[in-house]
């Protein structure tokens, strides 16, 4: 990559020395950067959490029902989007695929929503059951019949300690996963990351490098390290790759403080870095039409 990078910066200087830049731009940036296929509209619900599973699906339900009249042909949810972000709430709320439906709510849901309104849906994240009983921070992508065409288990898990601020150990709670995962659509290729993935620059670029023009990432920054960096790594990953980075997160829960308080503030970035849309910490839906360039 070091030798990509090398190579490329002394075509950009090559065509800059000769008052080139335009043919740089318009010719030698499209050669080597993957390009969106068509036009999209692309949605992120930051979605309004509650005690109970099944009153957060009836508004999950009742919101992709709007972004699907309104035209949304993607669709984004936030990390544990069907739960509070608390171990007994997130092993009480775990799904397994090898459940019947009426035990796997949520991934019934998606499935059915899915194909009814026939769109893509990136299930942001849920508590994953897996057969040895491992809980794994799992994102399931859906397409427009319905069917689950990927699934990537979060990799690298928030475990952090600041004296007097914040203190939380996410691998109490979930095992790690392994893998690095990407999906085709009509409209691009698509890589996956989870939150705290953000801050491992390799993820992003190995994605990037085998296609991927859109990186979607859900994730709950706490209220400490939300204001620091959120906004700053989506757009970091964004610019470093020249991708669309969209990053989705719950509403902050401010009925009850000593619940995990999300920071919010979903945002989609587009490939020069530039914030295409972006919400506060409230229940939202947010929407932008990632295009070729």
């Amino acid at each position: 990559f070091f030798f990509f990078f090398q190579a490329e910066d002394g075509i950009r200087d090559f065509c800059l020395s000769r008052g080139l830049g335009d043919v740089y731009k318009r010719q030698v940036r499209k050669s080597i950067i993957s390009m969106i296929k068509k036009t999209f509209k692309l949605a992120l619900l930051q979605t309004r959490l509650a005690a109970q599973k099944s009153e957060i699906l009836n508004h999950v339900k009742e919101a992709i029902g709007q972004a699907a009249k309104n035209g949304a042909q993607f669709l984004v949810l936030g990390e544990t989007f069907n739960s509070f972000y608390v171990k007994d709430h997130l092993y009480k709320n775990a799904e397994s695929l090898s459940d019947p439906a009426d035990k796997k709510p949520t991934i019934t849901l998606m499935s059915d929503l899915a194909k009814s309104h026939q769109i893509y849906i990136v299930a942001g994240t849920i508590p994953e059951r897996a057969p040895d009983n491992r809980l794994f921070n799992t994102c399931f992508v859906f397409n427009p019949k319905g069917e689950i065409i990927a699934s990537y288990r979060k990799t690298h898990l928030f475990d952090i300690d600041i004296p007097g601020k914040i203190t939380y150990k996410e691998s109490e709670t979930f095992a790690p996963g392994e893998d690095i995962t990407m999906f085709d659509t009509e409209f691009c290729k698509v890589g996956l990351g989870i939150c705290y993935d953000l801050r491992f620059p390799d993820q992003a670029m190995i994605m990037a490098r085998k296609g991927c023009q859109l990186l979607v990432y859900p994730g709950n920054f706490s209220m400490t390290t939300g204001g620091l960096h959120w906004e700053l790594l989506n757009r970091a990953r964004a610019l470093d790759n020249q991708v669309y980075f969209a990053a989705a997160a719950a509403a902050r829960y401010v009925e009850d403080t000593s619940v995990y308080q999300s920071w919010g503030h979903s945002m989609v970035v587009d490939p020069m870095g530039k914030v295409a849309a972006s919400t506060e910490y409230n229940p939202c839906l947010l929407y932008t039409s990632p295009s070729p360039r």
